[in-house]
């Protein structure tokens, strides 16, 4: 008799607090004479006290329809939520207490120690990847970020690296035996560096800053950071991809040892990562760099701005591929320099970097800016119209859409 009174006592409670949840309303107003399509955050702390329940509670949040959206709680206090706003007009959602119904995520990363440390990521534009430890012990120089291309909005990434390593024993073992055109037919077959209908990689990285990596100046040079060194991946979907990432440490001036620190995050429908960039160590200020690498077969495909920089990639083999890897670096703040700077000699390819200059950057001070790419095979078709992706990015961020908790 005394478990049923408690067990009464505990459904009575339960069905309190359930009655004392509030419902709220979170209105996005879009106050420009475009169309905006993007996450907007809100404080997850004013939605719980709002609707007088705990941090933490599961929420459905639905849109004017009656509709359950996808929302996330990110890692650092933030409701996610992905609104559609025509010009000049106003989406409306509706948020209650509840179990949400499964949502499908639109990113995804994770750490691939079966592949030398890779940390991969991915959204439904694009996928990105950086290189870890295990390649640094071997020796290989990859310091930048690569790009994988994609022309679907599914997540492949996990498939790709399954196929990929699934099939790199047995095209090894056919080479021993003198079976080259069998390997050879495995390989067209089964390699990510070949687009089976989904996208490929074929952006070359090597000893240089890829696609959006930051350096620090020393004299004029950049200091090519190296593998990571520790990770931590706080937010892993459905809307958001979030890792932090420690480096070894850089010599830098007068034998500065300096660690770098990153935060990198990626959202739904974005063709562009947010980069925050701190180092610990540095004795006095110094310049900092974020670009691009511009490779010998075309060191002509380059637009500056003083808040962005963009290339025109020809790919690793252009006229077998046909077609471009469209790259930037976005300086929403503005960048105190925006320019290219060519090596003495080509070596490995690389002909240089475009880059964005912080200059005078203290030890500890965090710096933000974006990178990211776009297919000319998918979604962006023409360099000119990256240039239109690229300004409608930093207008939007310049005039962000205003979200208010009623």
């Amino acid at each position: 008799m005394r478990n049923k009174w408690i067990l009464a006592i505990g459904l009575a409670a339960m069905m309190s607090t359930v009655a004392e949840a509030k419902d709220i309303t979170i209105v996005v107003n879009n106050n420009e004479r475009v169309q905006r399509q993007e996450l907007v955050e809100v404080n997850a702390a004013d939605v719980y006290k709002s609707m007088g329940i705990k941090n933490g509670s599961q929420l459905i949040v639905k849109n004017s329809l009656g509709q359950p959206v996808n929302y996330q709680l990110t890692y650092d206090g933030k409701l996610l939520i992905d609104a559609a706003v025509r010009p000049c007009g106003s989406a409306v959602f509706t948020v209650s207490q509840g179990e949400p119904q499964k949502m499908k995520s639109f990113v995804t990363g994770r750490q691939y120690p079966e592949r030398v440390d890779d940390i991969a990521w991915e959204n439904d534009r694009t996928a990105y990847r950086l290189y870890g430890p295990a390649l640094q012990r071997s020796g290989e120089k990859a310091y930048g970020i690569d790009v994988w291309l994609k022309n679907t909005p599914d997540l492949e990434v996990e498939k790709r690296y399954e196929v990929e390593l699934a099939n790199h024993h047995k095209i090894q073992e056919l080479r021993k035996a003198g079976k080259d055109k069998e390997a050879r037919q495995v390989e067209i077959e089964t390699t990510y560096h070949f687009d089976h209908g989904y996208g490929l990689d074929c952006y070359k990285v090597g000893p240089s800053l890829g696609c959006g990596a930051p350096a620090l100046m020393d004299q004029g040079r950049l200091v090519m950071p190296y593998s990571y060194k520790e990770y931590k991946i706080l937010d892993n979907g459905p809307l958001r991809f979030t890792v932090e990432l420690v480096y070894n440490p850089s010599v830098v001036g007068d034998n500065q040892q300096v660690v770098e620190h990153r935060l990198l995050s990626l959202d739904k429908g974005a063709n562009f990562n947010k980069m925050v960039v701190w180092y610990d160590g540095l004795e006095k200020p110094c310049d900092l760099a974020a670009g691009v690498v511009i490779h010998e077969e075309d060191t002509q495909s380059l637009k500056f701005g003083r808040d962005y920089l963009a290339y025109a990639d020809p790919t690793d083999a252009p006229a077998n591929q046909n077609f471009q890897i469209y790259v930037a670096a976005l300086f929403p703040d503005g960048a105190d320099e925006t320019k290219a700077i060519f090596n003495d000699e080509v070596k490995n390819g690389i002909a240089g970097h475009a880059v964005g200059i912080q200059k005078s950057l203290k030890s500890g001070q965090k710096y933000t800016y974006y990178f990211g790419s776009a297919w000319s095979k998918n979604d962006v078709r023409t360099f000119d119209e990256w240039i239109l992706r690229i300004n409608g990015f930093l207008d939007a961020l310049h005039s962000p859409l205003e979200v208010a908790v009623k």
